[in-house]
């Protein structure tokens, strides 16, 4: 029989009331970036962890769902075999991975700010990225996304935007809004899809997932919601795929 005392504990706070706890076996690598504080842990229950300012990302049990929820519905309902892809965010390189199973992509970017976040996980999670970093058709560029849509002239058959919350001062924080979505609205082709995270849908907590609805749905003339139960979360959590 397993003695709880025998671990130490992450408590992670999913609202200001509630909270999920996993019991930490080991702490592999932890550092504050320029950007952010990151956290690879091994739980006795989810394997190892990616854990930025105190929120788990992502664990090596259940990524896949994740993973699979927000990359396969765009890719599979873009107009024609999608060839380019944008990745916003992503640090583990789970969703370059899922991007990279389509024989038809060519090219795929990856944008995220934090670089070191990035080769964190490229060196201690290489269950999650499976050498999506070393593919020839990628690209990872470590520089504001916002910034990089503004100046590109590229066009994009998917883009996903996988992002942290938008935590007051972090990263993400203008990365949720009419004008980011509307760039991307214009960087995608005729037919491209678009596809984000879009936080919590439990009882009680719909309140970020329907504002981003509703602003997605001033930018695109088709956008549709969904969930799936990401249990190292201990909530359902929401999607959306968006189309010009």
């Amino acid at each position: 029989m397993i003695n709880p005392q025998s671990y130490k504990w992450f408590f992670e706070t999913t609202t200001p009331v509630e909270g999920h706890m996993h019991a930490i076996v080991r702490t592999i690598a932890a550092l504050q970036t320029k950007f952010q504080q990151a956290e690879i842990m091994e739980t006795a229950s989810y394997g190892k962890v990616l854990v930025l300012d105190g929120r788990i990302q992502s664990s090596q049990a259940d990524e896949f769902i994740y993973h699979d929820a927000l990359v396969h519905p765009g890719m599979l309902t873009a107009e024609a075999s999608p060839r380019t892809a944008l990745v916003i965010g992503g640090g583990e390189g789970a969703t370059l991975r899922e991007i990279l199973r389509y024989p038809s992509i060519t090219r795929a970017v990856m944008v995220d700010i934090d670089g070191e976040v990035v080769e964190l996980c490229r060196r201690h999670l290489p269950e999650m990225h499976q050498g999506a970093f070393e593919d020839p058709r990628t690209e990872v560029r470590h520089e504001d996304a916002r910034g990089y849509l503004e100046r590109t002239a590229e066009r994009f058959d998917f883009i996903t935007i996988d992002l942290v919350e938008p935590l007051e001062e972090g990263p993400a924080c203008m990365l949720f809004t009419r004008e980011f979505y509307s760039l991307v609205h214009d960087r995608l082709t005729p037919g491209g899809t678009m596809t984000m995270q879009a936080g919590m849908t439990k009882v009680g907590e719909l309140g970020f997932f329907t504002a981003i609805h509703r602003t997605l749905g001033d930018v695109f003339p088709v956008v549709a919601g969904y969930q799936a139960f990401i249990s190292c979360f201990g909530t359902p959590w929401g999607f959306i795929v968006a189309s010009r």
